[in-house]
């Protein structure tokens, strides 16, 4: 098994559940309130390492109750939280309503998230050294992403860009992504091209592709998944579920691509053990509590 650099976001997620999503100005009376550790990437280590995936991760947290309970809550799930250190500033937190029919709306405050600079990719270069997969997203600042990618590339590892959430992002920034794994929307924000039927999904993935990014898999909710590279593509579908919560089903799909991957599995083995893992994730509530174990997904009955 190989090892996993996950370089990302803490959050604690402040979660409400509601029958409707307010409309501007509107008050609503809302229903369960839970403290949900979270963070895209605390909940993508995590859910590696709920899978048996060997990960570690470099992130930041503030000097507060919030700080000290995400990175003990990543301990108590085997997560390597060595590179982890406090800045001087809050702890990221994420408000997050989910109404009855399990979508979900998002506001973020990143703090100590925004405090991850390049100093801290050279100060912690030894979980990239140590590991053969690193896997990035979009909740910590756009210059230490583009030079995390550019450090883990000179040091031959394959990255995993999670693009979310989604912004413009610069050729520099691409052509140092092996695999890239955007839902629609955020393809279309990538790509710059309205996104409307599947031969817009095809022509979008084509321009990443011509922009340097090896492989793409973009996730299509409950309708399944698209893989593309230079030489092909093909499609997987999801697996049928009621879904309850569908906050952490693009990071569980992540993670659970990067364990089949660091396992030496087939692409499209690792979609289909992603699809799994995606599918039960949307079954429970909340971020990080809704990641399933592997036997979780080895007892899965399709």
């Amino acid at each position: 098994m190989k090892n996993i650099c996950v370089i990302g976001s803490l959050n604690m997620d402040l979660v409400v559940n509601v029958d409707t999503m307010p409309k501007p100005g509107q008050t609503l009376l809302g229903g369960n309130f839970k403290e949900v550790p979270g963070g895209k990437g605390a909940n993508q280590a995590v859910a590696m390492a709920r899978l048996d995936g060997r990960v570690s991760m470099i992130g930041k947290v503030g000097n507060d109750s919030f700080g000290k309970t995400l990175v003990k809550s990543l301990n108590d799930d085997n997560v390597n939280t060595d590179y982890i250190h406090e800045a001087d500033c809050p702890t990221g937190v994420a408000f997050i309503t989910v109404d009855k029919n399990a979508q979900n709306a998002i506001v973020v405050a990143p703090g100590a998230n925004f405090e991850l600079t390049k100093n801290d990719i050279d100060k912690n270069i030894d979980c990239i050294k140590n590991s053969d997969i690193v896997v990035i997203q979009l909740e910590t600042p756009l210059e230490t992403v583009k030079y995390a990618l550019q450090v883990a590339k000179n040091l031959n590892k394959y990255t995993i860009l999670n693009p979310a959430p989604a912004v413009k992002l610069d050729d520099e920034i691409i052509k140092n992504v092996d695999l890239l794994t955007p839902n629609e929307t955020e393809l279309e924000i990538l790509s710059e091209m309205k996104i409307e039927n599947e031969d817009d999904i095809s022509k979008a993935t084509n321009k990443m592709i011509e922009k340097g990014v090896k492989e793409l898999i973009v996730t299509l909710g409950s309708k399944g998944s698209l893989y593309i590279n230079k030489e092909k593509s093909f499609f997987k579908s999801a697996y049928k579920v009621d879904a309850i919560d569908t906050t952490a089903a693009g990071d569980s799909f992540t993670g659970a691509l990067a364990v089949a991957l660091s396992n030496n599995k087939s692409i499209d083995e690792a979609m289909d053990f992603a699809s799994k893992v995606g599918a039960l994730s949307v079954m429970k509530e909340g971020a990080q509590s809704s990641l399933p174990t592997l036997k979780d997904v080895e007892s899965f009955i399709v």
